[in-house]
């Protein structure tokens, strides 16, 4: 006995369910919104991902006006933006990156103090891996908040750590942090009231750049596509003085890469450190699209100069370019002396013995 075909294509109806359960969550508790607040819904329908989210939030706001971006024009989409009030909520389902000219869309929005969910390059994750993505829209406020309050804390206040990528790999941050920001889906206190989705990280980097040192494994990286790079074996990537000096076990791909950062900024720097919360995203379960995949629950860093949130006196933003994401293997992570990664997930509390 077969099953019937689903209206989304690859996603079932019972995922399409999930998914209303986990946008109600994030609508409610992550964005408080409620009435009489207004929503707006811009989406497409290109892949049966965008399909199935654009149900889905059919059935969790069902007040909302949903707006076709492929069969309405920009003026059209533009005015419909200019009638909402401070405090209303535009969502944006993309199979791509919704583009109007000049108008950067999140950006404006935020300027006009709307709250934004911006689900963007859903086409990256066709198939299965649109599973995924709807499992790690799934809010737990207990976790994201808890947690990430605690990392938070304990990043803010570390003096050093260190990222143990197993196999006699470590990387030493020998420097005080910068302090560090959420994205946990708790806006207090905040300017912006939501942003890129799916949720669940915590970042910073080194006050000081060069107290970074030692080896990190590297198990995925960002390709010149944007694209989760997966190389058959973790490449090793040595660090001098906040820069990438060396690697081992590498590939064509990643020299590239590490190519086009050397010529257009002369040198290869380590920047973000970023703890990555969202469980849904393992070593083992993956999306394409490296932007969402940066949620993965472990240690992401970054190649390159550039980095929009924490100012350096060596780095002139002019000139900075990239931001490559690549994510270590990640064994376990101590900031001082505390262990606050072990098996797969974070402990704010005491850790347990095996």
């Amino acid at each position: 006995m077969t099953s019937s075909p689903s209206r989304f294509g690859a996603i079932p109806e019972a995922a399409v369910d999930q998914a209303e359960r986990h946008l109600r969550d994030t609508l409610g508790i992550a964005l408080e919104h409620r009435a009489p607040r207004a929503a707006l819904i811009v989406y497409d329908t290109r892949t049966d991902l965008n399909r199935a989210l654009t149900e889905a939030y059919r059935r969790a706001a069902p007040d909302a006006q949903f707006i076709d971006f492929d069969s309405t024009t920009p003026a059209a989409i533009l005015a419909t933006f200019e009638r909402m009030q401070a405090g209303d909520l535009v969502v944006l389902v993309q199979s791509t990156s919704f583009r109007m000219d000049a108008y950067r869309i999140r950006i404006e929005l935020f300027k006009r103090g709307l709250k934004v969910v911006e689900h963007v390059h859903l086409s990256r994750m066709p198939g299965e891996q649109g599973l995924h993505y709807i499992a790690s829209l799934a809010y737990d406020p207990a976790y994201y908040r808890g947690v990430g309050h605690a990392l938070k804390a304990r990043i803010d206040r570390a003096q050093r750590g260190v990222v143990d990528s197993g196999d006699g790999a470590q990387l030493v941050f020998a420097s005080p942090f910068e302090p560090a920001k959420l994205n946990i889906g708790d806006y207090s206190g905040m300017n912006n009231v939501g942003g890129q989705f799916p949720l669940g990280e915590v970042f910073t980097e080194a006050q000081d750049l060069e107290a970074v040192s030692g080896r990190a494994r590297i198990f995925v990286f960002g390709d010149t596509r944007f694209l989760v790079n997966r190389p058959a074996t973790p490449i090793t990537i040595i660090v001098e003085k906040g820069r990438v000096t060396g690697t081992e076990n590498s590939t064509p791909a990643f020299e590239q890469m590490l190519a086009i950062i050397r010529e257009h900024e002369g040198e290869v720097w380590l920047r973000e450190l970023g703890f990555g919360m969202n469980r849904a995203f393992t070593r083992e379960r993956m999306v394409d699209d490296i932007g969402t995949y940066e949620r993965m629950c472990g240690i992401h860093l970054s190649l390159g100069a550039k980095h929009g949130v924490y100012s350096k006196p060596q780095l002139k933003r002019k000139d900075a370019r990239y931001h490559i994401d690549v994510f270590a293997v990640t064994d376990g992570v101590y900031l001082d002396n505390e262990r606050v990664y072990q098996d797969g997930a974070w402990h704010t509390g005491p850790v347990p013995t095996t």
